[in-house]
């Protein structure tokens, strides 16, 4: 069970570096494609945590993500929206 624990964080760690690595891939694409986001990582990682026992800041939780404060990323690689995507995210969302 142990290594398969290490073998789960470590393949976590690689999609957070892919992610990071395609930063030109934008969250609403991310949720109207897959349904997850970065920030959806996020609220996991409190969400687990939280079962644990464990007190995780929503902003740290961001951070360990983002490889960077969340407004930072916003700022440098966060587009708006088009409203096609827009679109997609509201129909999608209102099942």
């Amino acid at each position: 069970m142990e290594k398969e624990i290490e073998i789960q964080a470590a393949v976590f760690r690689r999609l957070l570096r892919h992610l990071d690595s395609r930063k030109d891939v934008q969250n609403i694409e991310l949720m109207n494609l897959a349904g997850f986001c970065r920030n959806c990582f996020s609220k996991w990682t409190v969400a687990e945590a939280e079962k644990l026992g464990v007190t995780v800041d929503i902003d740290q939780a961001r951070e360990q993500v983002y490889g960077m404060p969340y407004n930072e990323w916003k700022e440098k690689h966060q587009l708006p929206a088009t409203e096609e995507q827009l679109a997609k995210f509201n129909q999608l969302n209102s099942k």
